[in-house]
């Protein structure tokens, strides 16, 4: 029995997790998946039509790519996309997550019977990166966890009369199991219904003939009225064919061609193979990988005292996989839904855990914590800034950072703080992730007012290196007519002021640009570059960070005049 978790413990680190998430929530910087530009632009474009249905793209291709219900939430934290921000997108994810986060908690705490195991279980998953970085966002990732977890965790809270219900249950269980297909896809069903159908069968000590005869009603119930749910889709959509044609045969039946050669040798080999699929399902906790991977090995050695509630979560978990397996394209991404489980395996094996997972975590966060300390200080005593101004540093920051590693160092010195400290540092390795680049959030990285306000209504040309990239200068540039170009071509200052009137183009730190003879600078900022060459990473490691990991943005204004717009490709599009 080592590494006891206090109330006191639980209770400080809820507070620092509860910043973690809400800290940086506006920032363009936030770990999250591209796919949030494309969900804001046809929120943008849905409220600009007035109506909730059909959904509103500019995107070849890409229109009924998810259900409505994502979609709407961004229309009504927006205002139908008059307070448009990335904190009104955002706040209802955190929500979501909060709310899963609450309802693990209330679970654990009834059947363990111990309020800092159930709060163990909240902190551990809220812990995971990938619950951090699909969690805050605007994606359909939060609702879709909240809405499948409920009813598995209703049943963990539950217990007997959860499964005794022959109406109640069965209804409640279809209702979130419908809301989680109208906010993500109606394949959730299937492991839903399976993992369903497993808990039953393990409650009636696995004979299915009592199954069949006494619970297979209710599967069919919680299943019939989830599908109907997802169905008032196509009963509410004016174009329910180009809904089936995009969403059901496009979205969804093309995950199941062949990768690359053929399903069996997809299955086995390959970046969307089986044992990718059981590495990224690991991976989804971050820094707690390898004490998910001690928890597990704790189990198997343990496997024959497992309580009826700890089956439960494995057949949870199981059911998830087996289904998600089946696909040709496999990803960590589609087991989100069952990360609540292994955080709830997690905190009810706290106090058996062996030290050597806490202690590797805590060793990542270290050299987090360093690498980012090193490239902060460089950043900050750096004179390659450029006329954007010095990189500067709130006294805050440092104090965040002297924390964060006086906490590491800590665990890694005292074996009986090993285990909370590294459960708090992962939220203070987010926190400092967040202040590491917010100089960027403030004027070095955004346009003037002046430039703003020059630039209404104007088109301007803006580089693109992911479809509704143009969603992001939105932010940066409120009112302007953004059209992209390919993000490849940023750099050639020449052909760009030659073919575009008012375009954007970057440039590296201490470069100069060489204008045409009536080009005029209108504003600039600095942006941080995605990709880098060898030689640029060499660089870097020699000190030259800012010269490197940054460039300069300058928007121009050129003696060409206006090209008709229905002949230029929009790359964003």
């Amino acid at each position: 029995m080592r590494g006891s978790y206090t109330l006191r413990y639980a209770l400080l680190t809820l507070v620092l997790a509860v910043f973690s998430y809400l800290y940086g929530l506006d920032s363009r910087f936030a770990p999250k998946n591209g796919d949030e530009y494309p969900y804001m632009h046809i929120v943008r474009m849905t409220a600009d039509a007035g109506h909730w249905l059909p959904l509103q793209s500019q995107m070849d291709g890409i229109k009924n790519t998810k259900p409505p219900l994502i979609f709407w939430q961004g229309i009504a934290s927006t205002s139908w996309a008059s307070e448009w921000s990335l904190v009104h997108l955002r706040w209802p994810s955190v929500l979501y997550t909060a709310l899963t986060a609450f309802c693990l908690f209330l679970a654990v705490r009834r059947f363990s019977g111990k309020t800092q195991t159930g709060i163990l279980a909240a902190l551990v998953w809220l812990s995971f990166f990938a619950t951090y970085r699909y969690g805050r966002p605007f994606l359909t990732d939060p609702p879709e966890v909240f809405w499948l977890s409920l009813p598995f965790l209703a049943i963990l809270y539950w217990g007997k009369n959860a499964f005794d219900s022959k109406c109640f249950f069965p209804v409640f269980a279809g209702i979130c199991f419908g809301l989680a297909l109208f906010a993500k896809s109606f394949a959730y069903i299937a492991p839903a219904t399976l993992a369903l159908g497993l808990y039953y069968w393990h409650w009636r000590e696995w004979r299915l003939s009592q199954v069949l005869v006494r619970d297979a009603y209710k599967l069919v119930i919680a299943g019939v009225l989830a599908l109907a749910v997802f169905a008032l889709w196509f009963a509410l959509d004016p174009q329910p064919e180009a809904v089936w044609r995009e969403f059901v045969l496009g979205e969804n039946a093309g995950k199941f061609s062949a990768r690359s050669s053929n399903y069996l040798l997809d299955l086995v080999k390959g970046g969307d193979s089986i044992w990718m699929l059981l590495l990224t399902t690991l991976a989804n906790a971050g820094l707690f990988t390898f004490v998910l991977l001690a928890t597990l090995l704790q189990c198997w050695r343990e496997r024959r005292f497992l309580s009826s509630e700890e089956i439960f979560l494995f057949l949870w978990i199981a059911a998830f996989l087996l289904i998600f397996s089946l696909p040709s394209q496999r990803s960590g991404r589609y087991l989100l839904p069952v990360m609540p489980a292994f955080a709830a395996l997690i905190a009810l094996h706290w106090e058996r855990l062996p030290l050597w997972g806490f202690r590797i975590a805590l060793v990542l966060q270290g050299l987090i914590l360093a690498l980012l300390l090193w490239i902060g200080i460089h950043l900050q005593l750096s004179s390659a800034m450029g006329s954007v101004g010095p990189w500067i540093y709130s006294y805050i920051h440092w104090v965040l950072m002297a924390v964060a590693v006086a906490t590491v160092l800590l665990g890694l010195i005292r074996q009986s703080q090993c285990k909370p400290a590294a459960l708090a540092a992962c939220f203070l390795v987010y926190c400092a992730l967040a202040s590491s680049l917010s100089p960027l959030e403030g004027a070095l990285g955004r346009f003037s007012a002046q430039t703003i306000a020059q630039l209404q209504g104007k088109d301007v040309w803006i580089p693109c290196d992911y479809r509704a990239k143009d969603e992001e200068y939105r932010l940066l540039l409120p009112g302007a007519q953004l059209h992209g170009y390919l993000a490849k071509d940023a750099g050639e200052v020449e052909y760009l002021s030659a073919t575009y009137p008012l375009v954007a183009v970057q440039a590296p730190f201490g470069a100069d640009l060489n204008l045409c003879e009536n080009c005029q600078i209108v504003g600039q900022r600095m942006e941080m570059r995605a990709r880098h060459s060898d030689q640029e990473i060499r660089e870097m490691l020699r000190g030259h960070i800012g010269e490197h990991l940054f460039a300069m943005e300058y928007l121009i204004t050129t003696p060409v005049s206006n090209p008709d717009l229905l002949n230029v490709k929009d790359v964003c599009r």
